[in-house]
């Protein structure tokens, strides 16, 4: 290495004028500066034009994965199979779960077999892994954490309706549950890091799964409502007024109706929680200061074993969150008090450890709504569930292009569970993954830039389009008779269509060409005259379908009747790549 040039050097010159002291501690620190040079620098985030990007290996790297089912990784005979078929998807990232049941049996015996089982599997594969704890919580129960929790429910007390029935669910305020989970949350990572530093097979950490509570907008536990009735915490209400400029507008909101209090309880601060009914869910939130409440103590929870993990080995850790939807529109219908956009200030506050907060998002009508809201105030956004579908492989595509995505990720990529589960004869994923491999260096190069975007065809939509610079790209559906609909001002004949949905990215490399990739359900894509300059007539000077060998681009070039009536298609259940180049006149 350089550095180690320069200090040989310096040795070289002056050694004659050291005694052999001197020489010998020169030569140990030199050993020492080249082992930390040597060794390589953990998976990290990257804060860059104001969103992170994910570091491994020294580069960018994009998660092209799959969530395996919940039970999947339950016994190594399970497992062995499963790190192959995942490899001949084309995935590069495997997101799978760790139970806290199954690695402490018995309180303070630790079994890390299924572990290393996962790791040395996915490693001969080629295959990075996101490690899923399941530990308190996952999906707003506790299901996960070991018998002898379950059995004493004195020392590890569970959350309360306010009914008095007992909830399956850990309460926030049970030390004891709160000291377990990070005891073993922390001898995890101190074994990953044992098995893995060298490796780094393992490259992030999802800490527990859509937690929060289900049944009711709070806990209402003697213990809870004891702390309902304190003073909010002075930590969170030094945070709101430091950052409350870029507060979450329904938080502001609440806060502002109250004054703008700076301290008081939970009520006279944030205001008085009522039910929702009304229609503007997206903006309206029932019982608001019950999921205020709620998100500060799961966030405080988790922030801790968080903390006490990155201690014992610092790789990325994020929280998701089973997302809010039409259907379910008050907390406690969803899991109230998880890591959602309209309570992340509490969580920044409570927990600035977690790096970061992700969605699953399996209401894929309101797709846009959830990534837009996901990517408020520097959050990447990460999609570590959602369909495995043919419409989950097109939003892979649009959610690459459009909306920067760190990590797209289909549940029950495997196929082995009774809910969510792939189909394996569908091979659009695998399909839609080869192609995102290898455009990631542009994908990389262009990540938050105005020359990089994506459009998408849901089962219900026509056509949509995009202007950039002098040209508009426009896509549409193809007809699976071979015909072609009207595009960009260029007519064909309709005939039956593939109504399945597509993606399509859409990269600008210079004023004149474009790269273009997009498919699973059948479209045509062109690219005509901007419609802010209409007297502007366009055509193609050359178009190229692209394939890859060995990263490398090949071109074939098409030419009359693949462009004559409008622009290149690309027929049902494929994936393509175009680069195409436009002159006007």
């Amino acid at each position: 290495m350089y550095e180690i040039d320069i200090i040989l050097g310096l040795i070289y010159n002056i050694y004659t004028q050291m005694d052999m002291k001197k020489l010998l501690v020169l030569f140990f620190v030199m050993a020492v500066f080249n082992g930390v040079a040597q060794k390589k620098k953990l998976p990290h985030l990257k804060e860059k034009n104001g969103t992170s990007e994910m570091i491994v290996d020294g580069k960018p790297y994009l998660m092209f994965a799959g969530e395996l089912h919940n039970s999947s990784t339950g016994s190594a005979h399970s497992m062995r199979p499963l790190w192959k078929q995942m490899k001949d998807k084309n995935l590069n990232t495997v997101i799978a779960p760790v139970s806290w049941e199954l690695i402490e049996p018995v309180q303070g015996q630790f079994d890390f077999s299924l572990v290393d089982s996962m790791v040395i599997g996915a490693r001969e594969e080629n295959l990075r892994l996101i490690v899923l704890w399941f530990g308190s919580w996952k999906n707003g129960k506790s299901t996960y954490v070991p018998e002898w929790v379950k059995k004493n429910t004195n020392k590890y007390p569970l959350m309360e309706l306010r009914s008095g029935r007992v909830l399956n669910t850990l309460s926030t305020f049970g030390d004891e549950s709160l000291k377990a989970d990070k005891e073993a949350f922390s001898k995890l990572m101190s074994h990953i890091k044992k098995i893995d530093e060298k490796e780094q097979t393992v490259i992030m950490i999802q800490v527990q799964n859509e937690i929060g509570v289900l049944g009711s907008a709070r806990d209402y536990s003697e213990q809870a409502n004891k702390a309902f009735e304190e003073q909010v915490p002075t930590v969170l209400m030094k945070y709101l007024n430091k950052h409350k400029g870029s507060l979450y507008p329904a938080l502001l909101k609440n806060w502002q109706a109250n004054g703008f209090r700076m301290e008081g309880t939970w009520e006279e601060v944030f205001g008085k929680g009522e039910k929702y009914r009304g229609e503007e869910w997206k903006t309206n939130f029932g019982y608001y200061t019950e999921e205020l409440f709620m998100a500060w103590h799961f966030a405080q929870y988790i922030g801790e074993i968080t903390e006490a993990g990155k201690r014992k080995y610092n790789l990325p850790m994020f929280a998701n969150a089973w997302i809010k939807q039409p259907r379910a529109i008050n907390p406690g219908r969803y899991p109230s008090g998880g890591p959602l956009p309209h309570v992340i200030d509490v969580w920044r506050a409570a927990a600035p450890m977690i790096d970061f907060l992700a969605a699953d998002i399996y209401a894929v009508e309101e797709f846009d709504w959830v990534c837009q809201e996901f990517s408020r105030s520097g959050n990447p956004v990460f999609i570590p569930e959602t369909t495995p579908d043919l419409g989950g492989s097109a939003r892979a595509l649009y959610a690459f292009g459009k909306y920067d995505a760190l990590c797209y990720a289909p549940f029950g990529i495997d196929g082995n569970g009774l809910f969510n589960s792939a189909d394996p004869n569908d091979e659009s994923l695998k399909k839609v993954y080869g192609v995102l491999q290898n455009l990631e260096p542009y994908i990389n190069k262009y990540r938050r830039s105005d020359d990089m975007t994506a459009l998408f065809l849901g089962e219900g939509d026509e056509d949509a389009k995009i202007s950039m610079g002098d040209y508009t790209i426009y896509m549409s559906r193809f007809s699976s008779a071979g015909l072609f609909k009207k595009t960009g001002g260029r007519f064909g004949i309709d005939g039956e269509e593939d109504r399945s949905p597509a993606g399509l990215i859409v990269i600008k490399l210079s004023d004149d060409e474009f790269l273009l990739a997009g498919g699973v359900g059948g479209l045509q894509v062109a690219i005509g005259g901007s419609q802010s300059n209409p007297k502007l007539y366009t055509d193609y000077i050359s178009v190229d379908e692209v394939t890859f060998e060995h990263g490398e681009m090949k071109m074939h070039r098409l030419n009359g009747d693949e462009t004559a009536l409008g622009g290149p298609i690309i027929k049902p259940g494929e994936v393509k790549v175009f680069r195409i180049k436009m002159y006007s006149y």
